[in-house]
């Protein structure tokens, strides 16, 4: 694990079809997401739509709805899936031996 990488825990401390939030500079968080099948995903915890936090949204396949206003949010790519409109910021992530591991530049980039 290099300087690059920042180690947030054990892939199973995250909940399946869940998210856990990690504080970041600025004051901002990110949400880790796992999926059904054990995928892991990472996205500044803020709807492009009105500011929502993310990670306590439902997730559904590979995407996740905003608790606020529902709108779908692609968590590969960020994107606002159907006829929504709108981006949030991706993090890097990988799983190095049950660890989940987060970008550092792109976490506090997305700050």
């Amino acid at each position: 694990m290099t300087a690059d990488w920042l180690d947030i825990g054990w892939l199973d401390q995250i909940p399946v079809r869940g998210a856990r939030t990690v504080p970041v500079a600025g004051g901002e968080e990110i949400a880790v997401f796992r999926t059904g099948d054990n995928q892991v995903f990472a996205l500044v915890n803020r709807c492009p739509h009105k500011g929502g936090p993310l990670s306590q949204g439902i997730v559904h396949g590979h995407s996740v709805a905003c608790p606020l206003h529902n709108w779908n949010i692609a968590l590969k790519t960020g994107t606002a899936q159907g006829e929504d409109k709108g981006c949030t910021p991706t993090v890097p992530v990988k799983i190095v031996s049950g660890r989940v591991l987060i970008g550092r530049a792109g976490a506090l980039a997305a700050a």
